[in-house]
């Protein structure tokens, strides 16, 4: 099996298997085979890059210890995540809503940009699509709300425990109507989606008949992976690629960006909790830990 077709052939598998194995069954066996896979993958994109600063210095900047970035900006990632889902969200869509970012807008943090950059598309994706389906109609004066990104500034958990790891917060929040009750046990769920047989935008064979709200888990990573990963390189290269062979109208289908997600947030012992205020709309709370004090960190 190539590295190209890993995720989607595997996911998609276990959906045909729905029928035999319950949702729990298939979520822990697709978190502990993705979170193996990422760890093989992190270890050697960190050698690779590691070994590379040894032999060519001069290329490197000191910001950087092999892929983690000691500076990384959610500012910068939201801009360059947001560029790539507003033209995803108006190539399939029609229309895509204003992003604003606010709280500690300059705040900056040790992690692995790939990560941040992977949730942060999937993340925007649900919450452009919600938009736009809930508030856009064509030829309307009317404006659809905006997403709105909060910042938190890296903060230790116990200002008393000077020891302990810091971690910065975001939280993402439309206007998109929110999740109904009923789905909301069904959102991390990798063989749930909302794009159904009778979507444009579904790209899988069956339809299980999940229903649900505007939130499913998505595909395609951001911008900056598609540069780098079609070369050969990022982490997330898999689904890029496979997103840029399907065309732009892979803003819904698979059903395991959420989850995924939160499986890449869990990973150095963060967060990804999800709020929902059903017919207004929804919030994304996002927690990653500051990898410049991790010491040793235990993988989630």
């Amino acid at each position: 099996m190539t590295y190209l077709s890993w995720p989607r052939d595997i996911c998609s598998s276990f959906q045909e298997c729905s029928r035999y194995l319950s949702s729990d069954e298939i979520s822990d066996f697709l978190d502990s085979a993705i979170r193996n896979r990422i760890s093989v993958r992190l270890i050697a994109e960190q050698h690779i890059a590691l070994s590379r600063t040894i032999e060519t210095p001069k290329q490197y900047h000191d910001d950087h210890v092999g892929i983690v970035h000691m500076k990384c900006s959610p500012k910068d990632m939201i801009r360059m995540c947001g560029s790539f889902v507003r033209d995803l969200s108006e190539a399939t869509l029609g229309a895509s809503p204003e992003i604003i970012i606010d709280g500690d807008v300059d705040a900056t943090f040790a992690y692995i940009p790939v990560h941040l950059e992977y949730i942060l598309t999937e993340i925007l994706k649900n919450s452009f699509r919600a938009a736009v389906e809930r508030h856009y109609k064509s030829g309307s004066a009317h404006p659809i709300p905006p997403v709105l990104i909060t910042i938190s500034p890296p903060q230790k958990p116990y200002a008393t425990q000077q020891h302990l790891p810091s971690f910065l917060s975001m939280r993402i929040r439309d206007q998109g109507g929110g999740v109904p009750e009923a789905n909301l046990s069904q959102i991390f769920s990798y063989s749930f989606t909302t794009a159904g047989r009778n979507s444009e935008y579904y790209v899988n064979d069956e339809d299980n008949g999940s229903g649900g709200g505007p939130y499913a888990a998505q595909h395609v990573g951001g911008s900056a992976a598609i540069s780098e990963s079609m070369n050969g390189a990022g982490l997330f290269g898999e689904m890029v690629g496979r997103g840029v062979q399907l065309g732009m109208g892979t803003i819904a289908g698979l059903g395991y960006g959420l989850p995924m997600s939160r499986l890449y947030a869990r990973y150095f012992g963060g967060s990804l909790d999800f709020v929902s205020l059903d017919g207004w709309g929804s919030d994304v709370f996002l927690k990653l830990r500051s990898l410049d004090d991790a010491e040793d960190i235990e993988i989630g």
